[in-house]
């Protein structure tokens, strides 16, 4: 797996905040909704949380209350993040998700 250079990097195995991350009802896990918000939850576009499984400000992982503060100082072009912690589009890893394996430029 891809860790998103964003990652907490708490262990060596992979994003521990992705894993944790559940969607908006809570009964599934980020990106895997079931229930009727499935067709909005299961797709994030635009600037995301660290892990880049839940929209930037809708964080559910143990670390919420910092993700889902307002940022402040030098923000990243969406105005969305910090400056050094950009994740969306426009980030230079913006694309991928924790679940994501980029085979186009990596080895």
């Amino acid at each position: 797996m891809v860790t998103p250079s964003t990652c907490c990097r708490k262990s060596g195995e992979g994003c521990v905040c992705a894993a944790q991350a559940k969607c908006s009802c809570g009964a599934k896990a980020a990106l895997h909704c079931t229930c009727a918000k499935a067709q909005t939850e299961n797709e994030v576009k635009g600037p995301r949380c660290s892990c880049r499984a839940r929209p930037a400000g809708e964080c559910t992982c143990e670390r919420a209350a910092t993700e889902n503060a307002t940022p402040s100082g030098s923000l990243c072009s969406c105005g969305a993040r910090p400056a050094d912690a950009c994740t969306c589009e426009k980030a230079s890893d913006g694309g991928l998700l924790p679940t994501e394996t980029d085979f186009t430029t990596r080895a």
